[in-house]
């Protein structure tokens, strides 16, 4: 049997170890047991629609049906609330926390090996012997092999957005229960999440505060108290829908590591490389990194997972090589570019056409739903931003 040495525990990885295990011996590289993740800091923000929660099902992969169900997208520009369209499916945000600890111990009683340690990219070499196969699935830290950047769909050499994010009690949801968005034009965003943790239901508050501007007001921020409280100042000061669901008597992070903040560099890079003869593939985000502000990142490492997946059942008998590198880079490539490009616009001012659908949006039930379904579907989203439709060549 083939064996395959999957490094990185996040979504992409974990994915693949459930897909793989049946069919080749695989093997989980991680550098934090299970315990240290439930115990230590959150990951990201997550959101996983529907198409990522049938593939969950489709491995057999733990449910997440005790969180809760969102099933509707609102959308408030300023304090002008627009629209709110129904997702054509329920999509599910668990903390990645508890998701990522509980796969875990459930692939380790399945039999998948898990190593503990962290690894380095001088490492790789000495892992090569012993798998015919290795998957970098490092996430934001990676990736740690030598795959090359496209530099056709990495525009930025900086972050376009800093990222602020809480898991907090005391807020009402919205209502219908869904993703609440707002846009605060040349300034920033604020997602609202509902989300289920090792401590219970929680909101997820998620500023993206454009660098410099009124909303990147968190620096120097190390602890919890000043980080609810400055999170309270800007909600009542920019967000004042959202202020008036919130108790503030109960208004609180979820636990003492459950905020974190960072800024992310989108960068795409070329996902396959051979290194003294084995063949290195990448998935999720140590390859395909954008900014989280369309919500694509779990999404799109879950999406790219099932891609290399399929491609390595075709090439199940045949020579692991380049070839079969460049299958799953084919298999990926348009779907990844639809995510990349959808998710850069909406970090810079909006088209004035996209402006002009989301005010259709506010009277037409029909336009808000197909606005919510980008979430779903960013290949849709792509085509309302680009007017061209995916499977046509794209310009160059």
């Amino acid at each position: 049997m083939r064996r395959i040495g999957i490094i990185g525990c996040g979504t992409a990885g974990i994915q693949l170890a459930y897909s793989l295990k049946n069919d080749f011996d695989v093997t989980l590289h991680h550098y934090e047991e299970p315990q240290n993740i439930l115990d230590g800091r959150i990951r990201s923000t997550q959101v996983h629609f529907h198409p990522t929660l049938e593939r969950e099902r489709r491995f057999s992969m733990p449910d997440e049906d005790n969180a809760p169900h969102i099933r509707t997208i609102h959308f408030q520009l300023g304090q002008q609330k627009l629209f709110t369209g129904n997702l054509s499916g329920i999509a599910a945000s668990m903390d990645q926390r508890l998701r990522f600890a509980e796969s875990m111990n459930d692939l380790a009683a399945q039999g998948v090996k898990l190593i503990h340690g962290r690894l380095k990219p001088e490492d790789l070499l000495d892992l090569i012997p012993s798998y015919n196969l290795i998957i970098d699935a490092t996430g934001k830290t990676g990736p740690l092999a030598p795959f090359p950047v496209e530099t056709g769909l990495t525009p930025y050499q900086a972050p376009q957005r800093k990222c602020i994010v809480g898991y907090f009690t005391g807020v009402r949801p919205v209502e219908p229960e869904g993703i609440s968005i707002t846009v605060l034009p040349g300034n920033g965003e604020m997602f609202e999440i509902p989300a289920m943790t090792d401590s219970g239901r929680a909101t997820i508050l998620f500023i993206e505060a454009v660098p410099e501007g009124m909303l990147d007001v968190f620096k120097g921020i190390k602890n919890t108290s000043e980080f609810v409280a400055r999170m309270a100042n800007v909600i009542e000061e920019h967000f004042h829908p959202i202020y008036e669901r919130i108790d503030m008597e109960r208004f609180a992070l979820i636990d003492e590591n459950a905020f974190l903040q960072t800024a992310i560099t989108p960068v795409i890079h070329r996902p396959y490389a051979i290194m003294d003869g084995t063949l290195i593939l990448g998935c999720g985000d140590s390859v395909f990194l954008s900014d989280p502000i369309t919500g694509q990142g779990c999404n799109t490492a879950s999406y790219a997972a099932e891609q290399l997946y399929e491609t390595l059942i075709t090439h199940k008998e045949s020579t692991w090589d380049e070839a079969v590198g460049i299958d799953y880079w084919n298999r990926t490539k348009q779907y990844i570019t639809a995510v990349t490009e959808w998710t850069n616009a909406m970090t810079e001012p909006l088209p004035e056409p996209i402006a002009g659908l989301l005010m259709q949006a506010a009277s037409d039930q029909m336009t808000a739903d197909g606005i919510a379904a980008w979430f779903e579907n960013p290949i849709k989203a792509y085509e309302a931003f680009h007017k061209h439709p995916i499977n046509q060549p794209f310009p160059r």
